[in-house]
């Protein structure tokens, strides 16, 4: 009763000996195809080596030496879109695609399926996708970025990758794969609901309305069910094929030719007409979700055996069958073949080592890649001629803000970098929100620079698609508090690709985010945002912080040389409250305003920042009394707080700038820290999860001396309206009464 696996691979065997098919669920012919006789039958071989693929996985689970049992078993009717689709049309697949992954390895020489998944399912450190980190199904050869996704967070970025293919040929853009190409995208009928699958699905209607080239084809491949929980009969359809600007295309999972003829339609609009589909395989679900999902808990076992006695395999043996391609010993043969290379591979496998340090398993999180020349930086005539659209070209060399100086960056490392696009809601006509990407769209064009919809989601999943076609992305999240419904585009795809395809993919970008509080009571917490704990704690991503414009652009072209040259994904807070900030102590002394720095000074990876206090003779104090550290508007009101403290305290404080958040430099933090007698660490974040407990906690860790510590930060609450805000953020007075009282003690 429990072991479904065995049943239904002996039920197989009898079936075929004896001839007792399941009925036909369609009069389509393999003939109808078109395929020889032979790419028929090796249809049907693909489906085989993923069952038998499957049983083994249960059996080494048994055994304790394989890790992983969600199988493919009821989706074999897949592997038709391994032979339709090319195999450069890059496929973001889900789980259940073996059929389809063995089906498409046969496009290329010297390509082991059996080989390659089974190396994956015992975690051995051969396995050429994700080197035993995780069972997936993934190829760089094959264009299959590996999903780790159980639901559907991989369907925004099928869609973006799309999108940018069809921009691509717009503007001329040499893409990672022939412009021609589809994209692909499979899930289930449990995924179907989920807000990430119709964030796509939106999106993916969205630009096809507005006629914008969107090859995609994304397939549910519908059993009915998600684990224990049934999907009501006909939802998918019901749903989706009276949708306006996507076509809606229906096929049987369990007949072969049908699939076939439904997969060459889809390839055919998708390729040719540049317009998005909509395939929906009708399926089964053998052997429960999993090895360990015991689906008689939930299904009758009259209701278990009308499922397995629609078995595709039964379905496809008959069709060979019928058309005189295979005789019952032949079909069996190759079945009892199939099982023996699965378990010789099998054993094989089981012998391999596998990954057994910590630093094996992170080396790929982040690792140092060669370092390559940079692009040149634009002729003075090609800067004069962006510049003078928007009349900015003559206040290059003088005093300007934040906002202007990023600006100004942009515009310098757009045309560095041929490759980079920028997008998200406000940015092109309007200029952003406060006016960051003015003239951008101007001095680039709309393909290079333009809005999105207001989806977070689908604004990410565009960044982390445009990547894999070697787009330099750079996205805008117009408030940081937007970042948070979304953020699973970057926590759950864009950070764990290099991981889970040991740095075959990557998803190199610059994320740009407005966020920050003390913006003095405007907009509430979701534009006056101090939660970043979320974003400093996913492996591998990149936290910048800049706190002048000076650094804000020095900053930038550093984050685009990290996303280019070392494919890190590298998150740009920019803080509101400083975009136009020109004042430092008093009205009229544009003490935040700086010049913009040359093209080629940058602000190194890790870097921190030292302000020295100043005598009254304006000359730089060697003084070791004091440090504070701090970042973002916590600097900018810490450097208000030095003059005071300077001159009315008689203290001399230091003040570094963290600049970048994650990860820390703590090895430069200490070296500094270690020189001054006291420390007091500015937050204004939240006091739980924030930046100081790790600067201190990296301090404690590396000092055998430690200075003397205290740190103030904001309260553990949400950012008000109005006035009140002034109560839970760090101010230049507690600054000071801080610093006042750490001296003292």
């Amino acid at each position: 009763m429990l072991d479904r696996a065995s049943v239904i691979d002996k039920n197989f065997q009898i079936a075929v000996k004896t001839a007792k098919f399941p009925e036909k669920v369609s009069n389509i012919k393999a003939s109808v195809t078109q395929l020889s006789p032979n790419e028929f039958v090796e249809l049907f071989e693909s489906q085989v080596i993923s069952r038998h693929l499957d049983l083994r996985a249960r059996i080494l689970k048994d055994q304790g030496i394989g890790y992983y049992t969600i199988g493919s078993s009821g989706h074999e009717g897949n592997a038709v879109l391994g032979k339709v689709f090319r195999h450069t049309d890059m496929a973001f697949l889900h789980y259940r695609s073996g059929a389809l992954m063995t089906q498409r390895s046969r496009q290329l020489p010297n390509i082991d399926p059996i080989r390659d998944q089974m190396l994956s399912l015992v975690a051995a450190k051969d396995d050429p996708i994700s080197q035993g980190r995780h069972k997936v199904f993934g190829s760089a050869q094959l264009f299959v970025p590996p999903q780790t996704s159980t639901i559907a967070s991989h369907l925004p970025k099928a869609m973006g990758a799309a999108w940018s293919l069809g921009r691509a040929e717009r503007n001329n853009f040499d893409a990672n794969i022939p412009g021609d190409s589809v994209i692909l995208c499979n899930f289930g009928d449990a995924s179907f609901n989920h807000a990430t699958a119709q964030s796509a699905f939106n999106t993916a209607q969205y630009l096809s309305y507005k006629g914008e080239p969107l090859p995609l084809v994304y397939i549910c491949e519908d059993n009915g069910i998600g684990i224990s929980v049934s999907t009501p009969p006909n939802w998918v359809e019901n749903n989706v094929k009276n949708r306006h600007s996507i076509e809606y295309i229906q096929c049987n999972g369990l007949h072969l030719p049908d699939v076939y003829l439904a997969a060459q339609e889809a390839e055919e609009i998708a390729r040719y007409e540049r317009r998005p589909v909509f395939l929906h395989m009708k399926t089964v679900r053998l052997m429960g979700h999993a090895g360990n999902d015991t689906e008689s808990i939930y299904h009758s076992i009259e209701k278990i055996e009308q499922t397995e006695a629609q078995d595709p395999l039964l379905h496809s043996a008959r069709i060979c069958i019928e058309a005189g391609y295979l005789s019952t010993e032949d079909v069996l043969d190759l079945y009892e073949n199939t099982r023996l290379k699965v378990e010789k591979t099998a054993e094989q496998a089981i012998k391999l080592p596998k990954i057994s340090t910590a630093e094996e398993v992170c080396a790929s999180i982040a690792p140092e890649l060669p370092a390559k020349e940079k692009p040149p930086v634009a002729k003075i005539t090609r800067r004069q001629e962006l510049f003078e659209i928007g009349r900015q070209f003559k206040f290059l060399d003088k005093p300007r803000s934040m906002a202007q100086l990023i600006n100004y960056a942009l515009t310098d490392l757009m045309e560095q970098y041929p490759n980079s696009i920028m997008f998200g809601e406000d940015v092109g006509k309007k200029g952003g929100v406060y006016s960051v990407s003015t003239n951008l769209q101007n001095r680039f064009g709309e393909h290079r620079v333009f809005d999105t919809l207001l989806d977070e989601t689908s604004i990410l999943g565009t960044a982390i698609g445009a990547a894999h076609l070697g787009y330099l992305p750079v996205p805008e999240i117009q408030f940081l508090a937007y970042t948070h419904n979304a953020i699973d585009q970057i926590r759950g795809e864009a950070s764990t690709l290099s991981f889970f395809s040991n740095n075959q993919f990557t998803n190199p970008m610059v994320v740009r985010v407005a966020g920050l509080a003390y913006q003095k009571g405007f907009g509430g917490h979701f534009h006056n945002d101090n939660s970043i704990g979320f974003l400093r704690e996913i492996p591998g991503v990149i936290l910048a912080c800049p706190s002048n414009g000076q650094d804000a652009a020095k900053m930038m072209r550093e984050a685009f040389r990290l996303a280019d040259e070392q494919k890190r994904v590298v998150i740009f807070l920019e803080p509101i409250a400083l975009y136009h900030a020109k004042d430092l102590h008093e009205t009229g002394d544009n003490g935040w305003l700086f010049e913009y720095p040359e093209p080629n000074e940058v602000v190194e990876f890790g870097q921190p920042g030292l302000r020295k206090p100043v005598n009254s003779k304006g000359k730089e104090v060697d003084s070791k009394d004091m440090l504070i550290i701090s970042y973002g508007n916590g600097y900018y009101l810490s450097a208000q707080a030095q003059k005071d403290l300077s001159e009315k305290h008689k203290l001399d404080a230091t003040i570094m700038d963290l600049r970048w958040l994650a990860p820390l430099n703590h090895e430069a933090i200490a070296d500094i820290a270690g020189q001054y007698k006291k420390v007091l660490i500015v937050d204004e974040c939240r006091k739980t999860g924030s930046v100081s407990e790790e600067v201190i906690t990296g301090l404690v860790e590396r000092l055998e001396k430690l200075p003397q510590i205290k740190r103030i930060t904001g309260h553990d609450t949400f950012i008000p309206i109005g006035t009140s805000w002034q109560y839970v953020l760090p101010s230049k007075e507690d600054i000071i009464k801080a610093a006042v009282e750490l001296k003292a003690s």
